[in-house]
């Protein structure tokens, strides 16, 4: 059986004339019944003639180009308003006239090149017309012209309002998969900050370390194998990242959380600095939102200490609560250093902007005796 709810989406995919082209036939169909003869639109108020040959070729006219109204709606308009026209001088008044106001409708909605030039046009051109039902003894008015010349022009606004609509929601679109696209490359420049800037920053401490151990070399040889360490694990989550930037990426993907934390901190303490780490409950078994932000504080926060105060005592503190997860890393060191803890600040403001998208609160200051301290307030069962 036919899925029904998949009926529009077929018909869509057909071409627009093959999807227009229904109507006209439709219409031209009930023109053709005896009970709607004389019942189109009638200018003048001539006396309805009874149908003929030519008759046939005003249906023929006014129907079957609004099968290409939206795909030349120049084409459309001339051939349907060359019939409307023969229609009302023979006096026809066929069903069919009534397809001037959609062609009008569709030519103000559709046509792109030459509107004015084509209203002027179809504006001078009706004024012959009614010269002409007027010497062939129309009884209409001269009111009777105007507001029917009214009708049209309606009919043609109606379309230019669609038009307009039409390029305004275009635009709005536009501005959206901009905004999109803003926010999606910020994302991956937060995230690339995170995890280059941890592992090189920790690379670079360490290489430095291993200039001045030149009468250990048991020490060198370890320092250097933690460099290596350190650069396997920035590649290894420089690919997982990467991954997840695929179109067609798994979903199983994994990603760092609030539950890594105690390997993050080992490996900063690798790098040489000693860290003091504290947990209070158990972080979520699936990785959230929540705990994912939560690593990233502490990545960034741990990195820079690293950079400004490497070999000063930092703290990190994590507790998890059923409704939020706070986090506080705090590290000792010279004023000087510590005045500017996210260097460019790039880092930092990632970090506001992640743990504000949460609902959460973030802030970094300097302490009173130096140091720094950055804590963070995270909503937890935040959805992935």
């Amino acid at each position: 059986m036919i899925d029904l709810r998949r009926v529009p989406d077929l018909w869509r995919r057909y071409d627009v004339v093959v999807r227009d082209l229904p109507f006209g036939l439709l219409l031209a169909i009930a023109s053709l019944l005896p009970a709607l003869h004389g019942k189109g639109t009638q200018v003048g108020d001539l006396p309805a003639r009874p149908f003929d040959a030519l008759a046939f070729v005003v249906i023929a006219l006014e129907c079957l180009p609004l099968a290409v109204r939206r795909r030349w709606p120049a084409v459309c308009l001339a051939l349907v308003s060359l019939g409307f026209v023969l229609d009302q001088l023979h006096a026809y008044h066929v069903f069919a006239s009534n397809a001037m106001p959609f062609a009008l409708i569709s030519a103000g909605a559709h046509l792109e090149r030459h509107r004015r030039v084509t209203a002027a046009l179809l504006s001078m051109a009706y004024v012959p017309l009614a010269v002409a039902l007027s010497r062939l003894g129309a009884a209409e008015r001269v009111e009777g012209y105007v507001v029917f010349y009214l009708i049209l022009t309606l009919a043609w606004g109606i379309g230019a309002w669609l038009r307009s609509t039409r390029a305004a929601e275009a635009e709005r679109r536009h501005h959206v998969a901009e905004a999109t696209r803003a926010a999606e490359r910020n994302r991956i420049a937060r995230e690339l900050h995170d995890v280059v800037m941890h592992h090189v920053t920790a690379m670079v401490v360490q290489a430095e370390a291993a200039r001045y151990l030149t009468a250990a070399p048991d020490r060198i040889d370890a320092t250097l194998s933690a460099v290596s360490d350190t650069g396997r694990r920035a590649i290894t989550d420089l690919r997982h990242m990467l991954d997840l930037l695929k179109a067609d990426h798994d979903t199983d993907v994994s990603m760092p959380s609030a539950g890594e934390l105690r390997t993050l901190v080992e490996q900063t303490c690798q790098a040489g600095q000693p860290v003091e780490f504290t947990e209070e409950g158990s972080p979520a078994e699936s990785v959230g939102s929540a705990e994912f932000v939560t690593y990233r504080v502490v990545q960034e926060a741990l990195t820079n200490a690293l950079k400004y105060a490497h070999g000063s005592p930092t703290v990190v503190r994590v507790r998890y609560g059923e409704k939020e997860i706070s986090v506080e890393v705090s590290t000792d060191g010279p004023g000087s250093r510590a005045a500017s803890p996210g260097g460019s600040g790039r880092g930092l403001t990632g970090l506001r902007e992640r743990v504000d998208a949460l609902g959460g609160e973030f802030s970094a200051d300097r302490q009173a005796g130096g140091g720094f301290v950055v804590r963070a307030r995270i909503p937890a069962g935040s959805p992935s």
